[in-house]
């Protein structure tokens, strides 16, 4: 492959990620405000926190879920890894809707646990194909922890 190729591929492969949680974001905006509002729990970040990790982990998940795509893997293995992968990336867009635009902290809590097992199976699938893959993704499976405590401390205390 052209070093040109692959600089392409790789380009494309972290701007889904981007270009889908930016267009999360743009329709969760006007609500973002809410966030200061509400009764966080103990350790709960300023609200600039959100996207300077949220574009971290996009960048690392992108890089990730190319690894698998380059990889010498079946197509049937890397059909199956990165199906997981956007299975994930689409809840991982309608979360801040549920949170933040329609206010329902609870089924938005729900929604992240379903998220996290599925970011959860991914790595692992993503470990089978490529290790260094897997790795990149135990950052987004550490902050959707995190992620979780918030939304169940706001679920609880509004």
């Amino acid at each position: 492959m052209k070093k040109s190729e692959k600089t392409g591929r790789i380009a494309a492969a972290v701007a889904i990620p981007l270009l889908t949680g930016g267009a999360a974001a743009l329709l969760s905006r006007e609500s973002f405000g809410l966030y200061a509002l509400l009764a966080k729990p103990p350790l709960a970040p300023p609200g600039w926190v959100f996207p300077l990790v949220w574009t971290i982990l996009y960048i690392l998940m992108g890089l990730a879920s190319y690894l698998v795509w380059s990889s010498d893997a079946s197509a049937p293995r890397k059909k199956r890894a990165l199906g997981l992968y956007a299975a994930q990336l689409a809840l991982t867009f309608f979360w801040p809707l549920l949170f933040f635009v329609q206010g329902l902290y609870t089924w938005a809590f729900l929604l992240l646990a379903l998220l996290w097992l599925l970011v959860f199976l991914c790595r692992c699938v993503f470990s089978c194909i490529c290790e260094t893959a897997g790795k990149l993704m135990w950052p987004y499976l550490l902050w959707l922890s995190y992620a979780a405590y918030l939304n169940l401390g706001v679920v609880l205390l509004n």
